[in-house]
């Protein structure tokens, strides 16, 4: 597979969550919830490297907490730019010149599993660009500025996307070269990948691998966990 490399955007400050303090942080199921997103990436025996990118004030917690879980793949932690584009193009120019291959994947992105994450990276090996996604169960509407519908889109054809993404390391950083050039901002990397005219495939992800962005969502993930973790695991990571 080569040397992969995974870069964990964490400078988001979860306003939506309302808890005053970095999403990435909070508790979830004993653990903070970027702790169980390295986890993962720790676990996976095809992933070399891992940089994880913060606001500037948070980097010596998770410096610490890299320390105190015993993370030592994790080679750099840095600090992110304005925007999340930014602070994942600042994390793929940390990673070593080995890694020819680049993950990027959701700090609040907690409840990938390990079999998932290395059936998606041994489905996409022969793909320069490919994304976990899953089809849509609600009826999508396009409105005007109004609100007022302007169609409904084809639903069979939709999928929500999730991280983890994954990339050649050189068309990644072309397509955010790129971007900064054009001035273009996308919602994912992906997108930044689609609007230099590369193809992007995609690849079924599942359902318990949502982003922990409100309150709501954190309720979810608890729930899960419960059902995942036995007394044994939540005394141990």
């Amino acid at each position: 597979m080569g040397d992969v490399g995974v870069v964990i955007p964490a400078a988001g400050q979860g306003k939506r969550m309302e808890m005053g303090q970095n999403k990435q942080f909070i508790t979830l199921a004993g653990f903070p919830i970027l702790v169980h997103t390295i986890k993962v990436f720790q676990s996976s025996k095809y992933i070399s490297e891992i940089v994880i990118v913060g606001a500037n004030d948070d980097l010596p917690i998770i410096e610490e907490l890299v320390r105190e879980y015993d993370f030592n793949k994790v080679t750099a932690v840095t600090q992110g730019g304005a925007q999340r584009q930014a602070s994942v193009f600042a994390g793929v120019k940390t990673l070593s010149s080995a890694i020819q291959r680049v993950v990027v994947h959701d700090g609040a992105r907690p409840l990938l599993l390990l079999a998932e994450l290395d059936r998606f990276l041994l489905d996409s090996i022969n793909d320069m660009a490919a994304v976990m996604a899953i089809p849509v169960k609600d009826t999508i509407k396009r409105v005007d500025e109004r609100g007022l519908v302007v169609d409904t889109l084809a639903r069979a054809s939709l999928r929500a996307v999730q991280t983890p993404q994954v990339f050649q390391r050189v068309l990644l950083e072309e397509a955010h070269r790129y971007a900064v050039v054009q001035g273009f901002f996308g919602t994912d990397d992906a997108s930044l990948v689609e609007y230099l005219g590369h193809p992007v495939r995609v690849v079924d992800g599942s359902w318990e691998n949502l982003k922990i962005t409100t309150p709501e969502d954190l309720w979810v993930a608890e729930r899960i966990f419960q059902r995942r973790i036995t007394p044994q695991d939540q005394t141990e990571l």
